[in-house]
């Protein structure tokens, strides 16, 4: 899967890339498959002409490799953990919350390739669009130069936040530390309904209702209905522990 030049039609972009891959120290050969990694939907959608991808349609493989190197680095570290502690950190470790803080910390949002209409909302500070660019870099490491490399990123930039995830107890999602907590008060699981989708069809946005019994406890809208239901019980939670 290859970006060809013309496709992208802009110099300025492969050389703001170039100046990326440089100072992350990644001697690429084939630069398209990193620009790729920083493409939002929204251009293919709205500028076909611009570039035929975009980095969501990678989540098949970046899902596998990145996965591939926690496991063994975890199996390999923590010998005396079990096998559902180990489960636990690397949900953790490859959680989008996690995530989006290695691309802030790069600051890979100067870097997203967005539609004019995003340009102007909030898109670069999405935490769910920066973890996908770290998932989606990855995979343009891996077609690149390979897994040693890719992994040699992942130890880098993402692997070493395991300590503050053990040390913090950080290993559990919001969703299900939130049942775990109303099992425990009230002897009931939450529910999530999806009350409202709104927007574009290439964009859409889901407004996420979390009830117990029938009462309404808290509400989020978002891009993702995954991410809706997360925000919400996070939100939640913080609420709960004021």
């Amino acid at each position: 899967m290859v970006i060809r030049k013309k496709a992208i039609q802009s110099d300025a972009l492969i050389e703001k890339f170039d100046k990326l891959l440089k100072k992350l120290d990644i001697k690429y050969n084939e630069i398209s498959h990193y620009i790729l990694a920083f493409i939002h939907r929204s251009v293919v959608n709205e500028k076909p002409d611009f570039t035929p991808e975009h980095n969501e349609r990678l989540e098949f493989l970046w899902d596998a490799v990145l996965e591939l190197v926690i496991t063994t680095n975890l199996f390999n570290d923590y010998p005396k953990k079990t096998e559902w502690e180990l489960t636990d950190i690397r949900s953790a470790l490859v959680r989008w919350t996690n995530l989006s803080k290695t691309a802030k910390t790069l600051h890979f949002s100067e870097y997203l390739v967005l539609w004019k209409w995003e340009e102007m909302t909030w898109w670069r500070k999405n935490d769910y669009l920066l973890a996908n660019v770290v998932e989606a870099l990855i995979w343009a490491i891996y077609m690149d130069l390979g897994l040693q490399i890719a992994t040699d990123f992942i130890n880098t930039h993402i692997y070493p936040s395991v300590s503050e995830i053990i040390e913090n107890n950080m290993t559990k999602d919001y969703k299900t530390t939130i049942q775990e907590y109303a099992q425990a008060e009230y002897e009931i699981t939450p529910t999530y309904i999806v009350l409202n989708e709104s927007w574009l069809d290439h964009d859409k946005t889901f407004e996420v209702w979390v009830y117990l019994w029938e009462k309404l406890i808290w509400k989020w809208t978002w891009s993702s209905k995954k991410k809706a239901q997360e925000k919400a019980a996070q939100d939640w939670f913080n609420n709960i522990k004021k």
